[in-house]
């Protein structure tokens, strides 16, 4: 079994492979307080409760691939994969690591990882040109060219963001589910902003992505977009430019990546 890990800003995505195959996935809080054996702790709940896993710490695990957009946690993720997995081959994505995907970017050190980790599952299940569109704390557009490569991106915020920054920057305005409302025209001020929420990310969407696709392509009708992160059912059924859906995308991006790696370590 191959253990995947992807750490977010807010959330932390675990992935279980058997193979090709995701068997077991997980999703909790990123806490940057966490230590090595806390996570470790952590892991061993989660995964001692999978039937085709021990009990036991790291029994029937074979390989680690991680990413992470939170140094402080990747390092503590380091220390686990040392201390607790010793024993297992561990990818950690991070400058030297192969990926397979040119980056054309003015500083490569720059991108997060997984961006990078999303183009690389892009170019692999779709091939080129391409859009990834990641809805998470922040929402990424990142361009993967016809030749496979990751050729920069959009950051725009994300869609809990602009939740939070509504509720405490209004004064007449308060948190809200994050629901898709009856109509378009809100009828009350929950329904207006969840209507601006839902309707204006979809707008956004389409209109970053339009013009992403003409930059990558004489016909921007051959650039495949692919929508994943937590968030991307939200807009879904709203956005019209999305061809693809990808919940696992980076932890797709993850299994290329170890398996690209595991043989120079």
């Amino acid at each position: 079994m191959l253990l995947t890990i992807d750490v977010g800003n807010t959330h932390t995505v675990l992935g279980l492979f058997d193979g090709d195959e995701i068997v077991e996935h997980w999703r909790i809080s990123t806490d940057a307080r966490r230590t090595a054996d806390e996570l470790a702790v952590l892991l061993q709940g989660l995964m001692g409760m999978h039937p085709l896993l021990g009990r036991g710490l790291g029994d029937g695990i074979e390989g680690i691939a991680v990413c992470s957009t939170v140094p402080s946690v990747l390092h503590e993720l380091r220390e686990v994969t040392r201390r607790y997995y010793g024993d297992v081959p561990a990818v950690l994505v991070e400058p030297g690591i192969r990926t397979g995907v040119p980056i054309l970017v003015d500083n490569p050190k720059e991108v997060g990882a997984d961006r990078i980790i999303n183009a690389v599952a892009a170019v692999e299940l779709y091939g080129g040109p391409a859009v990834v569109v990641d809805f998470g704390t922040a929402t990424t557009f990142d361009a993967v060219s016809a030749r496979g490569e990751y050729t920069g991106g959009v950051i725009a915020p994300g869609i809990e963001i602009s939740v939070e920054a509504l509720g405490v920057k209004g004064a007449q305005l308060r948190k809200i589910e994050l629901a898709r409302p009856r109509s378009v025209i809100g009828k009350n001020t929950v329904e207006a902003m969840q209507s601006g929420i839902i309707y204006g990310f979809a707008g956004q969407v389409d209109g970053v992505v339009n013009r992403m696709a003409r930059e990558l392509a004489d016909d921007p009708a051959d650039v495949t977009v692919i929508a994943t992160g937590g968030l991307a059912p939200m807009v879904l059924s709203e956005a019209t430019v999305i061809d693809e859906h990808e919940p696992w995308l980076t932890l797709i991006g993850l299994r290329l990546v170890y398996e690209r790696n595991v043989a120079r370590l």
